[in-house]
């Protein structure tokens, strides 16, 4: 029988028997988010500032992909990139956070199987996505910067809709196996989840048969993507960088510094913790469960509550058209 610091669960009873029944058990109905091993008193606290960066993010995704549809004058390559990112954003925090918060504020860890493997879709689909927005937006500000007289007739509305379509079309297409391949494997072992959310990579220990195919499978198709969009921001932004040093007034230098800066910071954030979670599942077999599930929650919150405020507020034309129709509605 399984137990969870010294407390059963009646879910995870009858599935720790490893009899020839059990190894024709295709799946479970139900498996059982364990939130964060060590920190189960705290769950109340930490929910309040996840619930927070929550609401943050999505009323300034939201408020990003308003402005930008109401102002003809921000249909722009830099805003309808922002705009593919806002989308990708709210889905990605959208897809965790509310069934967290229930995990957390009221002790709901049942999670019907299909609805975990759809969940497990939504986040390593869309975190693909965010990463290859980054890269977009990463290429929209290399032409903007360093080919700038070129940049409306190398970054037409058509090459904008192409690039989004090709990034949305390589997360979903690398990772709709996940779900297919976990919904073969049977699970005769236990249905606790040590974790906030379904992970494949802590899904897939549950199986009672060799993955280690599966398992190489997401390693490689995540470090793939990770590390080719990561090399090639970096890249655009050492080039970037050089164009700027480049620049006769040390006012547009600075100002140009300043707008690469806070965008790297955001992409550092998220690669960084992506990064993280990715080697601990490799090699980090020593790191403390309650740090590795933190920052594998980190790197799904913190960038779509920074996005907002990096790419929006520190944005001239999007943070004054807020403040102009804020100031409209206060007359009203």
């Amino acid at each position: 029988m399984e137990t969870v610091r010294g407390v059963l669960h009646p879910q995870a009873l009858g599935s720790a028997t490893t009899g020839p029944a059990n190894k024709s058990q295709l799946s479970p109905s139900t498996f059982w988010l364990m939130g964060i091993p060590g920190l189960e008193h705290l769950h109340v606290w930490i929910g309040i500032p996840f619930c927070s960066m929550y609401i943050v993010a999505v009323m300034g995704n939201v408020t990003i992909l308003a402005v930008v549809r109401a102002e003809r004058s921000l249909h722009e390559p830099m805003f309808i990139f922002l705009c593919m990112l806002s989308v990708t954003d709210l889905v990605l925090s959208t897809s965790t956070l509310p069934r967290m918060l229930c995990l957390f504020w009221m002790g709901d860890h049942d999670i019907a199987f299909d609805a975990c493997l759809a969940q497990m879709f939504f986040i390593h689909s869309f975190t693909a996505m965010e990463s290859g927005f980054f890269l977009a937006m990463a290429i929209d500000r290399y032409v903007a910067i360093c080919d700038p007289l070129r940049h409306a007739t190398i970054l037409t509305h058509s090459r904008i809709a192409q690039m989004g379509a090709a990034v949305a079309l390589r997360g979903v297409g690398f990772f709709s196996p996940h779900p297919i391949l976990l919904k073969q494997l049977p699970y005769c072992r236990t249905r606790i989840i040590a974790h906030t959310y379904c992970e494949f990579m802590a899904v897939v220990k549950l199986a009672c048969v060799d993955t280690g195919a599966t398992k190489r499978y997401s390693l490689t198709v995540a470090f793939g993507i990770g590390s080719c969009d990561c090399f090639f921001i970096a890249l655009s932004y050492v080039l970037i960088l050089h164009a700027v040093f480049r620049l006769p007034s040390r006012e547009a230098s600075l100002k140009a510094l300043g707008t690469c800066g806070s965008h790297v910071c955001v992409i550092v954030v998220f690669y960084s913790t992506a990064g993280f979670t990715f080697l601990t599942h490799r090699f980090g077999h020593h790191v403390a469960p309650q740090v590795h599930i933190l920052v594998a929650n980190m790197y799904l919150l913190v960038p779509p509550f920074l996005n907002p405020i990096v790419y929006g507020v520190r944005t001239k034309k999007i943070r004054d058209n807020v403040l102009s129709t804020l100031r409209v509605k206060g007359r009203c």
